[in-house]
């Protein structure tokens, strides 16, 4: 029932949600080259992920997430974003809904249950950042191996 309520309020504000990632994102010193990423397509392409959250913790398969991340991976190549920051973003969308969801249904909640949320949260936030980093570390290298190469 918890999990339920909590979709459903991420729902019902996906747009303010994604309005606050856009701000996190303009604003975070690891995203920088998101400067070539339109704000409107950032924006509305966190909002629909938002807006139906249940349908993609639910109803959508292995293949749908395969699909959409691998297209959102194409454009930002295209858009010249690197690995490293594209990565961050995706971390930025998670965390941007813990620390709503934080604010939001962490005083209605018994202790235990908010306990809980806080070690998956912090168990998220390692396992992210030593994605983003060993991706940091995976550019550097491969630049160091290209200028050699030339």
């Amino acid at each position: 029932m918890l999990a339920y309520r909590l979709v459903r309020l991420i729902e019902n504000h996906s747009d303010a949600l994604a309005g606050g990632l856009l701000q996190r994102v303009q604003s975070s010193e690891f995203t920088t080259d998101y400067c070539n990423v339109p704000e409107e397509e950032l924006k509305q392409l966190v909002y629909e992920i938002y807006r139906h959250l249940g349908e993609w913790l639910l109803g959508k398969t292995e293949f749908d997430i395969k699909e959409r991340y691998q297209e959102i991976g194409t454009r930002r190549a295209e858009q010249h974003v690197p690995l490293s920051q594209l990565m961050w973003v995706i971390v930025l969308t998670k965390e941007n809904l813990w620390e709503y969801l934080k604010h939001e249904a962490g005083m209605e909640r018994p202790v235990e249950v908010f306990g809980e949320l806080e070690m998956l949260q912090l168990l998220d936030q390692f396992f992210d950042r030593a994605i983003f980093y060993a991706s940091v570390g995976y550019e550097k290298a491969r630049a160091v191996e290209a200028s050699l190469a030339r």
